[in-house]
């Protein structure tokens, strides 16, 4: 069993959905959690998660936090020498997404409500791995400043899965597929 399959037996997705759509926590399809925003596919997540290459100890970036679903898996990766910081932009969601990781069990990991018109967490930066599960019009150069070196981020863009691979200071950009996400909301590039 790989690593990415351990985590999603180890955070099952059941206690990151609201009580009415618990039932569709088996489908392979995005579930409404509220606000607009889903809990993503699991297929899709797990196609973020292989590519992201979480490793253990790693500090973690979750932005678009949502359910947090999505840290909770991180936070299984990283194990507890690792941290994992996932950031929401709806309060509520924040809420209740902090609420369902701890409840996960993860004293690690951790999901709070974003700054308005910040990207990221800034102040805790540089980040070995960042996961944006919300869909940008271009590389956020916000979210690439967050980024240590020899590190990576997933994120889809404009429809399509992209990987950012830092080493020795330079990025290098593959796509993945065509994928649909929530739009990356409340921030704009500029």
């Amino acid at each position: 069993m790989d690593a990415v399959t351990a985590a999603f037996a180890a955070v099952p997705r059941t206690g990151f959905l609201r009580w009415e759509s618990r039932d569709r926590a088996g489908v392979d399809a995005p579930v409404a959690i509220g606000h607009g925003q889903t809990n993503s596919q699991p297929r899709t997540v797990a196609d973020m998660l292989r590519l992201l290459e979480v490793l253990s100890g790693q500090r973690v970036l979750d932005v678009g936090a949502g359910s947090g679903w999505t840290t909770a898996l991180l936070a299984a990766l990283v194990g507890p020498t690792g941290r994992v910081l996932g950031v929401e932009l709806l309060p509520d969601l924040a809420a209740w997404g902090g609420e369902n990781v701890r409840r996960a069990g993860c004293p690690w990991a951790s999901v709070r409500a974003a700054d308005p018109g910040v990207l990221g967490l800034p102040d805790g930066a540089p980040y070995d791995r960042i996961l944006v599960s919300a869909e940008a019009d271009e590389i956020p150069a916000a979210l690439l400043d967050q980024l240590a070196d020899d590190a990576r981020m997933v994120l889809p863009v404009r429809g399509t899965m992209t990987l950012v691979v830092r080493t020795a200071g330079a990025d290098r950009v593959s796509e993945h597929g065509r994928y649909r996400f929530v739009p990356l909301l409340g921030w704009r590039q500029g």
